[in-house]
């Protein structure tokens, strides 16, 4: 017999994976701001929902559950944690939520998770992959399927975050599941940027390179475990060596370099204690406001980008398609092609 749903437990979305909400069913404003602020896992679930929607029905409820709920959110530290595949993201979360929660927080864990360009589906595999996390109290786990569109799926991430703010989740994971881009978007809503690294992975300068590792405020060598231990200092040793070349941090705080192992729980609570520092220090010396202001600056601009971007695809229509074909076709360049269609968006308002 299946487990019957807990409200103070991590995983259950049974609209998720419906794929949309019934309008006739939905609760009202008061009910879900009420429901949200007390707590109420199921209600909290099915406004994220709201949010992931494409319905342009439930674009506006969405919007106003979230003005009702921002004044309540913003206490909690938010922590994005990236990585190479194979390094062990999802354990790793596991392992630590687990640590997070034996200290008597709340935890939220959301991730970004990669569709199918093909088929269009969503692994949303965190479902199965964080079982003994799932089954704690006090812990949620929601998985955000991407679509086409990085920015869409980052900006309703950012937006999930409030709401699990305002329910009183006290700790919040950002998971990049995917690679590239998915890293500059997490970095953009977090306070803490958590690189996991491996050892005798060869990727310590590919991150340089990428600026991955720049943009960590910490890194911790996973899989620190039996025989790969010695590997697993030596790679921190190294790691410590090259950080020493990347420019001053924002925040003014040196980037340490742990070693973990999720598999034993080693270094699991010394990276929770290094998180904690950390953001101690950027409150003491105002860099965690400035950068949160710095991130409502950035979405406020992309979300005006996306929506731009939206109308102006809907009213040039065919144009905007025999612009896309003439560009990649190489009859015009792209410059020529955009300022002609920005002339006819004008004429069309």
């Amino acid at each position: 017999m299946p487990e019957p749903p807990n409200p103070e437990k991590g995983i259950r979305e049974p609209s998720l994976l419906r794929g949309t909400i019934r309008k006739k069913s939905l609760p009202n404003l008061e009910t879900f701001v009420e429901g949200i602020l007390g707590g109420d896992i199921v209600l909290l679930s099915r406004a994220i929902t709201l949010i992931e929607s494409t319905l342009p029905e439930h674009h506006d409820l969405a919007e106003q559950i979230l003005d009702r709920c921002l004044p309540h959110s913003g206490k909690s530290i938010r922590i994005g944690i990236t990585g190479i595949p194979g390094v062990g993201k999802s354990t790793f979360i596991e392992s630590f939520g687990n640590h997070v929660l034996d200290q008597g927080k709340k935890i939220a864990v959301l991730t970004i998770d990669p569709s199918s360009q093909l088929s269009k589906g969503s692994i949303l595999g965190d479902k199965t992959r964080m079982e003994s996390l799932s089954r704690r109290e006090r812990a949620y786990i929601r998985p955000s399927p991407s679509g086409d569109s990085l920015g869409g799926v980052a900006r309703k991430t950012r937006e999930t975050i409030f709401l699990c703010e305002a329910a009183g989740f006290d700790t919040v994971l950002v998971e990049t599941v995917g690679v590239g881009q998915s890293e500059t978007a997490v970095h953009s809503m977090v306070d803490v940027f958590l690189l996991l690294m491996i050892a005798g992975a060869g990727d310590e300068l590919q991150g340089i390179k990428r600026g991955i590792m720049e943009m960590a405020d910490l890194i911790a060598i996973t899989k620190a475990d039996g025989d790969n231990i010695s590997r697993s200092e030596r790679t921190k040793a190294e790691t410590l060596s090259a950080i020493r070349f990347l420019p001053p941090h924002e925040s003014r705080v040196p980037t340490e370099v742990l070693t973990c192992s999720a598999l034993t729980g080693n270094g699991i609570g010394a990276v929770w204690t290094e998180i904690l520092s950390y953001v101690e220090q950027v409150q003491k010396n105002g860099t965690l406001q400035n950068k949160r202001k710095e991130q409502a600056r950035y979405w406020l601009k992309e979300s005006v980008q996306s929506m731009l971007l939206e109308d102006f695809r809907l009213k040039l229509g065919s144009d905007f398609i025999s612009a896309e074909n003439a560009v990649t076709e190489g009859k015009i360049s792209s410059f020529r092609a955009a300022r002609a269609l920005l002339a006819k968006y004008k004429n069309s308002r």
